[in-house]
C-alpha cells in the first residue's frame, strides 16, 4: 500500500472526533445512572457469601444543563463522523485499501499518538 498523506481538514476533524468522543464518555460516566429521577432497588444477597449484588441507589436524574451538554456532544460526534466518512479524500480508495486507510487515519490521530509525536518533535 502506498503511503498517503491526509488533508489537514480531515486530520483536524478526526482528531476532534477522538476528543469529542472522549469528552462524551467522561461526561456520561460522571452523570447519574438514569436520565430521569428513578427509585433504586435492593440487591440480592448471595446465600453462601452474603455479598449483596444487583442493587442500585436512587438516581436524581440529569439537570437540564447536563442533558444539553450530552445532546451537544452527541450532535458534535455525529457531525464529525459524517464529515470524516464523507470526505472527498476517500474517493481515491476502494475495498480493503479504503478500510486500511481509514484505520491508519484513526491510528495516526489518536490522542496518545499525537501527544507522543508532539513531545518528540519539541525534544528535537
Amino acid at each position: 500500500m502506498a503511503e498517503t498523506s491526509f488533508p489537514g481538514d480531515l486530520l483536524d476533524a478526526q482528531m476532534r472526533l477522538h476528543q469529542a468522543t472522549a469528552e462524551l464518555a467522561a461526561l456520561l460516566r460522571s452523570l447519574p445512572w438514569s436520565v430521569e429521577p428513578q427509585e433504586g432497588w435492593p440487591g440480592t444477597e448471595h446465600p453462601h457469601t452474603g455479598e449483596v449484588t444487583g442493587s442500585r441507589e436512587p438516581s436524581p436524574g440529569w439537570s437540564d444543563e447536563e442533558k444539553a451538554a450530552v445532546a451537544r456532544l452527541r450532535r458534535e460526534c455525529l457531525d464529525l463522523s459524517v464529515s470524516v466518512t464523507t470526505h472527498p479524500h476517500w474517493g481515491a480508495f476502494q475495498g480493503a485499501e479504503l478500510v486500511d486507510e481509514r484505520m491508519r487515519l484513526k491510528a495516526t490521530t489518536r490522542p496518545e499518538v499525537t501527544a507522543t509525536a508532539a513531545a518528540s518533535s519539541t525534544a528535537a
